[in-house]
C-alpha cells in the first residue's frame, strides 16, 4: 500500500503536480492547501495577503479528483475567504484533502478543527485555523484496518517555535485520533506540521507509540528549490511498530510544490 502527504501549495504548480500523482498512483494521498472554488470561471485565482501573492488553482480538489478516477474524494475545509479573479473578488475554500483508493473501504473517520475553528467569511486573523482528518480503511488483500490522519499544523508568523497554541494543537489531534484509532492497529499520521524537529508535537504523538520517519531515516530538508528560506523542516510522517515499512522517502524530484512529497509504501 502506498501512501503520500504532501502540501500542494494551492496547486502553483499543477501541471507537474497532477502528473507526479498519476505517476505514483497512491492508495491514499494526503494533501495540504487544497482550493474548491465553486463559482469560479477561470482556472487561476490569486491570493494576496500584504506582501504575499500566490498563484491558486481554483479546483485544485476536483483537478486531483479528475486524475484519480478510482478514488474516493474527501474535502475538510478551514475557511472559506475571498481571492482575486481578473481584479474581481470571488470566494474559495481552502483546506485538507484525502483520496482513497475504492478498494479500501473507510470505515470510520473524522474531521475536526485542532485550532480555532472555520471561518466562513474571510481567512481569518493569523495564526489561521487549522483542522485535521482521520480515517480507518480495511484493507481486503492483506487482510488488516489502518488508520491514517493527516493535518496541517498552524502557521504562526513569530516562526516555528513551540508555543501554548501549538501544544494545545497536539492535544486536539490524539484526541481526533482516539475518535477513529482503535490502539494497537497499524497507524500513520502525517502532514505539513509547521514545526521543528524538537517540538513537543512529537513527545505528544509519541505517546500513541508513533516514530517520526523524516528525522529517524536521516532526511534534512522537506522544502524544494521554490522555498528560498531558512528551516528546511516542514513535514512529516510518523507511523507506530505495527507498520510494516517497505520503503520510506522524502522526494527531492519532481519538484511538485515548495515542500517535498513524503512517499510510504507498507505492506
Amino acid at each position: 500500500m502506498r501512501i503520500i502527504s504532501l502540501n500542494a501549495w494551492g496547486g502553483k504548480l499543477h501541471e507537474p503536480l497532477l502528473q507526479y500523482i498519476a505517476d505514483v498512483d497512491p492508495d491514499i494521498l494526503c494533501l495540504q492547501e487544497v482550493t474548491r472554488t465553486i463559482s469560479a470561471k477561470q482556472d487561476w485565482h490569486l491570493y494576496r495577503d500584504h506582501d504575499v501573492e500566490l498563484p491558486q488553482r481554483a479546483n485544485l480538489f476536483a483537478e486531483v479528483g479528475a486524475v484519480l478516477l478510482g478514488h474516493d474524494a474527501f474535502f475538510s475545509p478551514t475557511a472559506r475567504g475571498e481571492l482575486l479573479e481578473r481584479d474581481e473578488a470571488v470566494f474559495s475554500e481552502f483546506g485538507l484533502a484525502t483520496y482513497v483508493r475504492q478498494s479500501l473501504p473507510v470505515i470510520a473517520q473524522a474531521s475536526g478543527f485542532v485550532h480555532g475553528e472555520f471561518s466562513p467569511d474571510g481567512w481569518g486573523a493569523h495564526p489561521r485555523s487549522r483542522n485535521a482528518h482521520c480515517i480507518r480503511v480495511f484493507d481486503y488483500k492483506r487482510r488488516f484496518p489502518l488508520t491514517v490522519t493527516q493535518f496541517h499544523g498552524l502557521r504562526d508568523i513569530a516562526g516555528k517555535g513551540d508555543t501554548p497554541a501549538r501544544h494545545a494543537q497536539a492535544d486536539a489531534v490524539i484526541d481526533l485520533i482516539k475518535r477513529v484509532w482503535p490502539g494497537h492497529e497499524r497507524l500513520v499520521v502525517c502532514g505539513d506540521f509547521n514545526v521543528l524537529p524538537d517540538s513537543v508535537t512529537f513527545e505528544t504523538l509519541g505517546k500513541l507509540g508513533l516514530t517520526d520517519l523524516v528525522t529517524s531515516r536521516g532526511f534534512t530538508d522537506t522544502r524544494t528549490s521554490h522555498y528560498p528560506k531558512d528551516g528546511r523542516f516542514a513535514d512529516y510522517m510518523l507511523a507506530n511498530e505495527a507498520v510494516g515499512i517497505v520503503d520510506f522517502d522524502v522526494v527531492a524530484a519532481p519538484e511538485v510544490s515548495d515542500h517535498r512529497a513524503l512517499l510510504l509504501d507498507i505492506e
